[in-house]
């Protein structure tokens, strides 16, 4: 019989991502919210004894940074109460639920790890440190933290997420606008996924693991190796955290060192391979 795993936020590209390296061998059931809405604790209840996974995959999120700050309500109960309520439901399945480098205020020099202190700087940032508090009180969870990520391939309304919308400017040869001062480590969606299953396959500890790409870069870095690599002119428009006049903070330096990843037998490779590997996989369309 095959194992069972449940996977919420089935309407995002992580989400997919993790449902298509799951099914290789795993029974896998993803929910969308209109199928399973995670802020109703009953529900949530309901379709865990329903069906009875080994796993649970919590990929929901509220992620709109900026609309947090005047709408904090939304961001708590999707990000953080609801985590409590799957954490409560999930009994004996284990518990994989996804954090955010914005738990951390920015102001490092290196890679953050998993043994730094976090410091959210806005409500989206506490909501999700709050989400994580919830998760570890799960019989056994795994906090996977995440950033930046891409994957998706375009469908309407272009391409998800900040790389993605940078690869589609680039590629249609228009001039977009790059963050010069904040540096991130890009998640590749089917990275992360992969990482995710080795993890819960190993056996590994409950705890907080740090899931992204290796490597380093600001978003300006980035443009230009996605120019590189599409063979495309970089029509770049520098600008600042200062500048872009944002309503949420975000952190300058959010990039994240997978150090607990590596003892469970997992190395993730550098954002560089990732991007060239996306973009290979027929993520661009021909121009």
């Amino acid at each position: 019989m095959r194992r069972r795993v449940l996977v919420t936020g089935a309407a995002g590209q992580l989400a997919g991502a993790v449902a298509r390296v799951f099914r290789r061998d795993w029974e896998v059931t993803a929910l969308a919210r209109a199928a399973l809405d995670i802020t109703d604790d009953r529900a949530v209840r309901d379709a865990v004894a329903w069906h009875r996974p080994e796993i649970l995959v919590n990929c929901a999120a509220c992620n709109d940074v900026d609309g947090a700050e005047t709408d904090p309500v939304t961001a708590l109960e999707v990000n953080a109460f609801a985590v409590r309520g799957l954490a409560r439901a999930a009994a004996g399945a284990v518990l994989v639920h996804y954090s955010s480098d914005f738990v951390f205020d920015g102001t490092a020099a290196r890679p953050y790890t998993e043994e730094d202190r976090p410091n959210p700087q806005s409500v989206y940032a506490a909501s999700k440190l709050l989400g994580e508090w919830f998760a570890l009180e799960a019989g056994r969870a795994m906090v996977l933290r995440v950033e930046s990520l891409f994957g998706a391939p375009a469908g309407e309304g272009g391409r998800k997420g900040s790389l993605g919308a940078l690869v589609d400017g680039i590629a249609s040869g228009r001039e977009v606008p790059v963050f010069v001062d904040r540096t991130v480590s890009p998640s590749y969606v089917l990275d992360v996924a992969e990482a995710t299953r080795a993890l819960v396959e190993s056996g590994a500890a409950s705890g907080v693991y740090h899931c992204v790409n290796a490597g380093a870069s600001s978003w300006h870095e980035i443009a230009l190796e996605i120019a590189r690599l599409l063979d495309k002119p970089a029509r770049l428009r520098p600008m600042t955290l200062e500048t872009a006049a944002l309503r949420a903070r975000r952190p300058r330096y959010s990039a994240l060192a997978s150090t607990r990843l590596p003892d469970a037998g997992i190395t993730m490779p550098t954002w560089q391979d990732a991007l060239a590997r996306y973009l290979r996989q027929g993520a661009v369309n021909s121009q």
